[in-house]
């Protein structure tokens, strides 16, 4: 396994590698890696020649404020981490090497980028639509794979590929969860034992949601809502719930009329414990 820092040279291994036929998988990461990053990287190693994981905290997707200076970093852990999955090369190139100096061009999804997570988090996801299209134009991969529990960030890079025909396949794995159903995250160590206990009811509440809406237990849209909200807050009346969303899984559309829709419905928050903000979701088919 070898680390690379070094745009162009980057490039040149991609390229070199697409010219001897081999396949490229990317999991883009910022670090710090968990097992659900794992699981990324063992798929793209049974189904590609080449995995390129690269590492980078990215800081075009960080609001002011925001904990971009204290986000978790370990590289020596990361390095084992991704050697024991198989991985064959690093990408870990610094700020600079990355957006250089007077940097300009960024990549907005129109309407999608400004709803629900974006609306929180404003120009999050026109940084994370940016790094992903200039990871893709460094390493060259024949597909990039990422984790269901970011699932607006999925759903938006799944445009972006289609509206600029980026020769890249997207693919996306199941969220991988602990034993008492929170999803896996790298902020989960801001989270002590309680917060992480309690932080079990997204989990709960997302899958109260699914079930009232196949067995047609409920009035209309807010009404699921309303359940779910009643159930976090009854619960962990200490977390500050920010947002339920339910929605298509195309473009994020709300699905006011969930009685009569056919096709994915994705159900989508966002909750606060303490200074900790967490995101969860759960897709199925109606």
């Amino acid at each position: 396994m070898k680390v690379i820092k070094d745009i162009r040279a980057m490039q040149e291994i991609s390229e070199f590698l697409r010219r001897t036929g081999k396949k490229i998988g990317l999991v883009p990461t910022m670090g710090y890696l968990h097992e659900g990053h794992v699981e990324l990287l063992i798929a793209a190693k049974d189904e590609c020649d080449v995995v390129i994981a690269s590492i980078f905290v990215n800081p075009a997707q960080f609001l002011p404020g925001e904990d971009f200076e204290k986000y978790p970093r370990d590289f020596m852990r990361d390095y084992f981490i991704c050697m024991q999955a198989g991985v064959d090369y690093i990408f870990n190139p610094e700020a600079e090497e990355v957006y250089g100096k007077d940097y300009k061009t960024y990549v907005s999804i129109n309407d999608l980028s400004d709803k629900y997570e974006g609306k929180f988090r404003p120009g999050h996801f026109t940084g994370v639509a940016t790094i992903v299209l200039k990871l893709f134009n460094i390493t060259k991969p024949h597909r990039a794979y990422f984790g269901q529990k970011d699932a607006q960030q999925v759903v938006t890079l799944r445009k972006m590929v289609k509206d600029l025909n980026v020769d890249v396949e997207i693919r996306v794995c199941e969220t991988l969860r602990e034993e008492n159903g929170l999803a896996k995250s790298s902020r989960n160590v801001y989270l002590d034992d309680k917060q992480r206990e309690d932080a079990a009811v997204l989990n709960e509440a997302l899958n109260l949601g699914k079930n009232m809406i196949l067995k047609g237990d409920f009035d209309d849209y807010k009404s699921v809502k309303k359940a779910m909200r009643d159930y976090i807050e009854t619960k962990t009346p200490e977390c500050s719930l920010q947002y339920i969303a339910i929605t298509d899984n195309e473009l994020m559309e709300k699905i006011d009329d969930l009685k009569n829709y056919e096709g994915e419905v994705l159900i989508s928050l966002a909750v606060f414990f303490g200074k900790t903000r967490l995101i969860d979701n759960i897709l199925f088919t109606k």
